[in-house]
């Protein structure tokens, strides 16, 4: 959709760029996006993956995907990274999903959790990694964030995990960014980059800007290598005001 609004600049054929007037409009269009991508996986494979991202901006798109229609019951819901917390925690994504995803429609659906009950990530990476690698991969759908420092998933640019997990064959890596409170648990890059359908999700002037320099530096910050190194399917790039 062209709006006349100056998407973000400076971005290569691997990605499409979605312009929408607001954010309630993004969000749905984003939400009917991913639906129909679980659908046409749900048409070859007996089940669908779909990883998400947490926070405090995907809560409309997930309240508008929890609202459609398709075989949940057959898709299994997994997270791009999570806080080392209890799933009960205010700052758990998987308490995210459990309160505005799964519900209305997507009630069905079946999580797969990444926290578990060792005390540390580093401690309860072998079983979150044996629970990932069951869902259905490479994962058909998997949308990601923008923080304000250019991370995407828990790849911060000041956690020093991050240069292993951009180049790491597990599927999960422990982070412990520098900026951010709790230990994490994320997929790596190459994990999040081998999915079918891949989409980002940003609003307002300030998260273009950040997209903008996260590609034109060098090396690229986490977003700007996820949007630089697509192969096969482009990115697509939601965006609003």
């Amino acid at each position: 959709m062209n709006l006349g609004i100056r998407p973000p600049l400076h971005l290569p054929a691997s990605v499409e760029v979605h312009a929408y007037a607001d954010a309630a409009a993004a969000a749905q269009a984003l939400a009917d996006a991913v639906a129909d991508g679980l659908r046409r996986a749900l048409a070859e494979r007996p089940q669908a993956s779909l990883m998400l991202s947490g926070g405090r901006s995907p809560i409309p798109f997930l309240q508008c995907l929890s609202q459609l229609p398709l075989e949940w019951a057959r898709v299994q819901v997994g997270l791009v990274d999570d806080r080392w917390v209890e799933p009960g925690h205010a700052d758990s994504n998987e308490r995210l999903l459990r309160e505005h995803l799964l519900r209305h429609q997507a009630a069905s659906a079946q999580l797969i959790p990444l926290k578990t009950d060792e005390p540390t990530p580093e401690q309860g990476l072998a079983q979150a990694e044996q629970r990932v690698a069951q869902m259905p991969l490479p994962f058909d759908v998997l949308v990601l964030g923008v923080g304000d420092d250019g991370h995407t998933a828990s790849l911060f640019p000041c956690a020093a995990e991050t240069p292993a997990a951009m180049q790491s064959s597990q599927l999960l890596a422990a982070t412990h960014p520098q900026t951010a409170p709790h230990a994490r648990i994320t997929l790596t890059f190459p994990a999040l980059m081998a999915a079918r359908a891949l989409f980002v999700a940003i609003g307002g002037a300030g998260k273009r800007d950040v997209v903008e320099h996260a590609v034109a530096e060098v090396p690229p910050l986490p977003i700007g290598a996820v949007l630089l190194q697509r192969t096969g399917d482009p990115v697509q790039l939601y965006w609003s005001p």
